[in-house]
């Protein structure tokens, strides 16, 4: 467990870091040549894997949309995972680890906010074609949360992993003191007889 100081220190750390990204994610700057390459980056990638099975999705710009029905959904900031994964770089940067293991999560938690987020487009997109209520709830409440218990689960696995590889690369245990050799016995003496010559004196 922490003690309340580095645990303070990681609370601020992490607020004053998303509030420097969302600050840089809303630069008109960053928007034009960041965010909107990346969210049409984002429909092209989810048009090639529904066309696997279905030959009627089209995308044009931001928007994943169908040819034959004419349904399409606009992938708008919050949908395009980059909110999702500022939490979750903002907590791997903030929180006490060596700068390997902070990038080993960045890249595995960018792969995993963004591929469920593919999965989270394409479902939106089958499920405004078969009923909008059912669409609006997944998209305004099941699938946010989804998206933040997932950015919750990769930070605790990954730093569940970096607490297992402190401990296993820990320093060695001292050495044992080396065992003492038993005292070697004492040769015993010759035996001398303690009885009394009792034979007559010789004259």
């Amino acid at each position: 467990m922490f003690s309340k100081t580095p645990m303070l220190r990681f609370f601020l750390t992490f607020v004053l870091l998303q509030l420097s990204f969302f600050g840089i994610n809303m630069l008109g700057v960053v928007q034009q040549h960041v965010v909107l390459p990346w969210t049409e980056l984002l429909a092209r990638a989810c048009v090639a894997l529904v066309m696997l099975f279905d030959e009627t999705a089209a995308a044009a710009g931001k928007v994943l949309w169908n040819t034959a029905t004419g349904f399409g959904v606009s992938i708008e900031p919050g949908c395009n995972g980059i909110e999702a994964c500022i939490v979750l770089f903002s907590a791997v940067l903030a929180f006490p680890s060596s700068w390997r293991h902070k990038l080993v999560g960045l890249v595995i938690g960018f792969l995993a906010v963004q591929g469920l987020n593919v999965v989270r487009v394409i479902s939106l997109f089958y499920l405004g074609q078969w009923n909008t209520q059912v669409f609006n709830f997944a998209h305004e409440y099941l699938w946010q949360a989804l998206i933040m218990l997932d950015v919750l689960i990769v930070w605790l696995l990954w730093v569940r992993a970096g607490s297992k590889s402190q401990n296993s690369s820990g320093p060695p245990p001292p050495p044992a003191p080396p065992a003492h050799a038993p005292a070697s016995p004492k040769p015993a003496g010759p035996l001398v007889s303690a009885s009394l010559d009792l034979s007559p004196p010789v004259r």
